[in-house]
This record gives structure tokens, C-alpha cells and sequence, in this order.
């Protein structure tokens, strides 16, 4: 039974945080080591915002383990705590992994206002801590710790489940008194299973070791551990960090820009199957970043694992700077035993994990303004552009717009005038139809007359032949003369009864005797008929 709970709970693997495992209240009730030991590792540590871990001990037994205390969320829409999905994931991954390279889940309580985990004791400390302890390191001693870490992940990889928060930090030893330590990968908090199908985007993790598609938020995925593998090496070395900047934005630009060299200061000793190892590891595009799989078959790692023995390692890396970046980076987290009782700070915890979330959605409220005011100035400027550009266009349009009228209205007049031509001359030529209209229909009329003058000699000639009498000319009463019949005579051959016609002329008479015997006498006025004498 575990020290201060009030019951049995099920065995170690059982348990999950949906089942109301009841923890009483801290104060007095659960054994917890609080003191500032020097076996250190995660007990007494802070992890976050909102998780610390205790030592605890098992009674009956007497066998110790951490306790990792996790601030439950009491609203969902607050921002205190961690939530329960997020607790639930933690647990879930924690449960279906087992290796010896990796912490172990024992058990699961919660109370009102936390979870508690019960893990493994791990209490060697962090490897880049041992390793700084040292005056020098081989790179065969560097690849044979290396080996455990990536063991550890090709077992993760190979459940489709990422950490995303790989750092000197979360690289433990279990024991360092012993002659060859044990490495335990410890902290998933931020671990996800990867689906196929699903995408994942987030924004997390620790910026100096971050992938840079966690950066740019793009689709995350197993490769982004490999990426953390790279920096990790590389600081462990040198001493130095390949991304790190006076700023976070600075860092953040650097992993953006995959901004990093292999400078001689730091590298000289430094063999080049180790930088080519890095080099595999640090590649933007995660599709072509190393795998696990590929890590584990490298020349570096898996001839330095397999002959160590026969190749003894000449060349030896200096720890100096290791142990400068191990201060440093420690002096930038707070301090182990900052809330040395839980309990009593909880709530100043709360306030100033409240307070910093605050300014952090601040700076992210400002960066995303300045963000939005920069598109919005680009747009601007774009729009402005092209405006102008369309503006002149519109000028050089209205220019030849305004010419185009000018002619058309040009031509418009012309037109007007040819039409007004037009007309007046229709007019001239309808007045001049309409005399000669007149005069056709007196011409008409008059040949009518003729005519019926013409019908009636005709027909009179045929009456004086059938005869066989002299023809003569009389006024017809049924044809009356006109004016134009004064000035000509109508002519017409005698039609003798026997003898040929027109009869010769008698001998020796004048010239011109002939028309003149031809013609008919006139009976009395100008349009004279045909009688016979």
C-alpha cells in the first residue's frame, strides 16, 4: 500500500487515471522525500508549468519511486493546469511501452486537484552532468551512450510514437555508480502516437532542440525526433549548441535556416564519420532526414559499438565546454528545490504560471499584430500598385476613348450633312418626277388621242378600199382638233378603184408634181375624213 493512500489500489500496470483512485491530501499523510539529496536526477525537480516530482516510498516494502504531481485543469476554459486529454495521452503511451532504455509507469492516483504518477526511481542524474564529471571522452564512450538512445527511440519509432521533447534534460541515468550506466528516457508529456492518415501540427517543445517543421508548423511526424538525435550529438561533442542565439527568435531563425557549421575551435578532434552522422541528422526536409533504422546502421555508431574493443580510441574530447554549457544551462532553469513543499505554493505556482501564460498570449497577441499589420501593409502596397498600374492604363484608355469620339463625332456630322444633302436632293428629284409625271401623262392623254385619230383613219381607209371609191378628207365631227393640230396636216393616199396606187405621175409634169397629186384634198379644215368623189 502506498505511504498516506487511503486504499489498495489494482497492480502496477492496471490502473488508469479514469478510474477515481482516492489520494488524500499531501500534508503529512503521503511519505514523500522533499529533502535536497544529492542523488538528485528528476526528484525535487520542477517539470513545466504545472508538474513537479517527489520521491516516495512503498511501505511493506520499503522500495522507492518518483512521484510525478500533474495540476489537473478545473475549467476547460482555463488555462491552469493540464488537461485531462492531455494527462489521459501521457498515461496511455507511459503504459504500452516497456524497454529498458525508458521510464517505467507503476501506477496512477488522483485526488481533487492532481494526478500522480508513479514511476521508476530514476536517480543517476542527467548524462551530459556524468559525462562533464570527466576530464576527457572517447568517442567510442560517446556512440556506446549514444547507442542507448537511439535503442530507446527505434523502440518508440517502431510503436509509431514520437517524444518530441528530446533534450539533455530527459536523457537519465538510472544508476551512475555502476560501470556501464543504464540511459532512461524520461518526460512524455508532449509524446503523441502517430497515425497514418492523420495529420498533426503543434507548436511545442524546447526551441534549442526543436525539428524545424515544429518551426514553420508544418506536419509533424517520427522525423522530428531524429532532428533533436542531431543536436544532441553535437552538443555532446563539442560543448556547443549548433542553433543557440542571444534570443529565442534568434535560435528559432537558426533552426529555420538550418544555420550551423562544424567550426575547428570545436571540431578539431572531432572524426568525420561523427560529422557525416550529424550531417544525416540535421536536414530540413524530414523526408530526407536519417531514420532510426538508418541511425543504428551508420559507420559511426555501429562499427564504434561492435569493435570498441579491438579499435581502441586514440584521439580524447575534452569535457571543458560540455561542463560550461551544462552551468549555463542549468543556471537558466530554476533551481530543484525552488517549491520544496508543493502544497504550501501551490496556489503563488498557479498565479505565476497564470501570469506568465499571460504575457506569453501577449507577445504572441503582439507578434501575431505586427504579423497581421505587415500582411495588411504588403497588401496595401500591392493594392496601391497596382492601382497606379491600372490608373494609367485607365488614362491611356480615356485618352483614346476621347479620340475615338472626337472622330465619331466627326464622322457623325458629315453624315448629318451628307443626310441634310441627301434629302434636298430627294426633294429636287421628287419635284422633278413630278413634272415629269405631268408631262407623261400629257404625253399619255396625247397619244391616246393620236391614237384613237390613227384607229379611225385606219379604219376609214379599210372602209374606202372595200369600196373601191376615191378617197377624200372631211372634218369628223367625232374628232375634234386640238392646238397642236394647226401646225400639221394629216396625209393620206387617195385609194383610186382600179389602176396601181399611188397612180404615176401624168408626163411631163414638174418635179414635186408627184407629192403633190398624192395628196388629198382638204375638205374644209384641218383634220379632214376620207370620202370618195
Amino acid at each position: 500500500m502506498w505511504a498516506g493512500f487511503s486504499r489498495r489500489v489494482s497492480p502496477a500496470g492496471q490502473s488508469d487515471v479514469g478510474r477515481s483512485h482516492d489520494l488524500s491530501t499531501l500534508r503529512g499523510e503521503v511519505d514523500l522525500d522533499v529533502s535536497d539529496s544529492q542523488d538528485g536526477g528528476s526528484v525535487g525537480q520542477r517539470i513545466g508549468q504545472f508538474a513537479i516530482v517527489r520521491k516516495c516510498r512503498q511501505k511493506g516494502t520499503g522500495k522507492e519511486y518518483a512521484a510525478k504531481f500533474i495540476k489537473k485543469r478545473r475549467l476547460a476554459s482555463s488555462r491552469r493546469g493540464v488537461s485531462r486529454e492531455e494527462i489521459e495521452r501521457e498515461v496511455s503511451i507511459l503504459r504500452e511501452i516497456r524497454h529498458p532504455n525508458i521510464i517505467t509507469l507503476h501506477d496512477v492516483f488522483e485526488n481533487k486537484t492532481d494526478v500522480v504518477l508513479i514511476l521508476e526511481l530514476v536517480s543517476g542524474g542527467e548524462l551530459f552532468d556524468f559525462l562533464a564529471e570527466k576530464e576527457s571522452l572517447t568517442e567510442d564512450e560517446a556512440t556506446q551512450f549514444l547507442k542507448q538512445i537511439l535503442d530507446g527511440v527505434h523502440y518508440l519509432h517502431s510503436k509509431r510514437i514520437a517524444h518530441f521533447d528530446l533534450k539533455p534534460e530527459n536523457i537519465m541515468l538510472l544508476d551512475k555508480n555502476v560501470p556501464d550506466p543504464r540511459i532512461k528516457l524520461i518526460d512524455f508529456g508532449i509524446a503523441h502516437k502517430i497515425e497514418a492518415g492523420n495529420e498533426f501540427k503543434n507548436i511545442f517543445g524546447t526551441p534549442e532542440f526543436v525539428a524545424p517543421e515544429i518551426v514553420n508548423y508544418e506536419p509533424l511526424g517520427l522525423e522530428a525526433d531524429m532532428w533533436s538525435i542531431g543536436v544532441i550529438t553535437y552538443i555532446l561533442l563539442s560543448g556547443a549548441s549548433p542553433f543557440l542565439g542571444e534570443t529565442k527568435q534568434e535560435t528559432l531563425t537558426n533552426i529555420s535556416a538550418v544555420n550551423y557549421d562544424f567550426d575547428e575551435e570545436y571540431f578539431s578532434s572531432t572524426s568525420e564519420l561523427a560529422k557525416d552522422f550529424i550531417r544525416r541528422l540535421l536536414v530540413k526536409d524530414p523526408k530526407r532526414r536519417m531514420t532510426i533504422a538508418q541511425s543504428l546502421e551508420h559507420s559511426w555508431i555501429k562499427v564504434r559499438t561492435e569493435d570498441s574493443s579491438k579499435k581502441p580510441e586514440r584521439r580524447r574530447l575534452k569535457t571543458t565546454r560540455l561542463k560550461e554549457y551544462t552551468i549555463k544551462s542549468h543556471s537558466s532553469m530554476p533551481p530543484n528545490n525552488t517549491y520544496a513543499n508543493f502544497e504550501r505554493f501551490s496556489k503563488v505556482l498557479e498565479e505565476v504560471a497564470a501570469a506568465e501564460e499571460g504575457l506569453r498570449e501577449l507577445e504572441r497577441g503582439r507578434r501575431l499584430c505586427r504579423e497581421d499589420v505587415e500582411a495588411l501593409t504588403a497588401i496595401y502596397e500591392e493594392k496601391e500598385a497596382w492601382y497606379k498600374e491600372e490608373s494609367d492604363s485607365l488614362g491611356q484608355d480615356l485618352r483614346r476613348l476621347r479620340q475615338e469620339l472626337h472622330r465619331t463625332e466627326a464622322l457623325q456630322r458629315q453624315a448629318q450633312e451628307e443626310a441634310r444633302g441627301a434629302l434636298l436632293g430627294a426633294s429636287g428629284l421628287k419635284r422633278r418626277f413630278s413634272r415629269l409625271e405631268n408631262r407623261y401623262e400629257a404625253l399619255a392623254k396625247q397619244v391616246a388621242s393620236e391614237m384613237r385619230f390613227v384607229q379611225d383613219l385606219v379604219r376609214a381607209l379599210e372602209q374606202e378600199k372595200l369600196q373601191g371609191g376615191e378617197c377624200s378628207l372631211r372634218p369628223a365631227a367625232q374628232h375634234e382638233p386640238t392646238d397642236r393640230h394647226h401646225s400639221r396636216l394629216s396625209a393620206s393616199a387617195c385609194l383610186p378603184a382600179q389602176g396601181p396606187w399611188p397612180p404615176p405621175p401624168p408626163p411631163g409634169s414638174a418635179p414635186g408634181h408627184d407629192t403633190h397629186h398624192r395628196q388629198c384634198h382638204l375638205g374644209g379644215g384641218p383634220f379632214p375624213s376620207l370620202h370618195r368623189s
